[in-house]
């Protein structure tokens, strides 16, 4: 309850009171609204959210990728190092032709390997 309302009171500060305020389903959430009196204006559906839960995927992915981690530390060095090497190597398979692709693959993994001898 105490993270949902810093959250509340710092987004309404930042961005002014919403309409409605779109959460999931968690007390919290609305515990807080009920302590900052837009209890009435909470709207809890089962899509409502999807905005917010799909700007999180590609984070959400290299997650689930590495559950083994035991630390959050750990955890997010790693995400960091994938973000930028599969920005670097992954090269959008649909948006090009083969023969560009794999021109463009080959010298990705040549930088790649000149970054790693380094």
């Amino acid at each position: 309850k105490k993270a949902a309302l810093k959250f509340l009171k710092k987004s309404m500060k930042r961005y002014g009171r919403p309409h409605i305020f779109v959460t999931d389903k968690l007390r919290s959430y609305s515990a807080a609204l009920k302590e900052v009196g837009a209890a009435d204006r909470q709207a809890t559906g089962r899509w409502l959210n999807n905005r917010a839960e799909n700007s999180h995927l590609p984070f959400r992915r290299r997650e689930r990728a590495m559950q083994r981690f035991r630390r959050m530390r750990s955890l997010q060095m790693f995400a960091s190092v994938h973000a930028s090497v599969f920005n670097h190597i992954n090269l959008e398979r649909s948006f090009y032709s083969r023969v560009n692709f794999k021109k463009n693959r080959a010298a990705a993994l040549a930088e790649w390997r000149g970054l790693g001898a380094s």
